[in-house]
């Protein structure tokens, strides 16, 4: 089971209707909030446990940083693949999905947004077997 959740979206209002998701799961202790994914970048590089076993939904459309940029440095800064990536976007684009296949050693899945509850759920209860 995830220790944290990190909500990397540019959208406040999406990360929001995220949380509530977590908390009609009984999960909002575990969530982290952030629209500049370079603040997200840094509270998980800084963190004092970073194998800790941590769910990121990002978005890849943000204009400080693009979901594919976060990955590039996740890769070049080689974080623990305890770190697993949903990337969550308005994208239904080939080329982003072919793009997310090269850093599947952290992306799980590619969810066009809006990501439903029961989707939600589906993986966490997959991601636990």
């Amino acid at each position: 089971m995830y220790k944290e959740i990190y909500l990397v979206d540019d959208e406040d209002l999406v990360n929001t209707v995220n949380a509530i998701h977590f908390r009609r799961m009984g999960m909002e202790d575990r969530v982290k909030s952030f629209t500049n994914p370079e603040l997200a970048l840094d509270d998980l590089r800084f963190r004092d446990n970073p194998q800790t076993k941590t769910l990121i939904l990002l978005d890849i459309n943000m204009p400080e940083m693009s979901g594919f940029e976060f990955l590039e440095f996740m890769m070049l800064e080689d974080f623990p693949v305890t770190n697993e990536v949903l990337l969550v976007t308005s994208s239904e684009s080939d080329a982003d999905k072919e793009e997310a296949k090269k850093y599947g050693k952290y992306v799980k899945e590619f969810i066009t947004k809006p990501l439903r509850i029961e989707h939600l759920e589906d993986y966490l209860q997959s991601a636990n077997k």
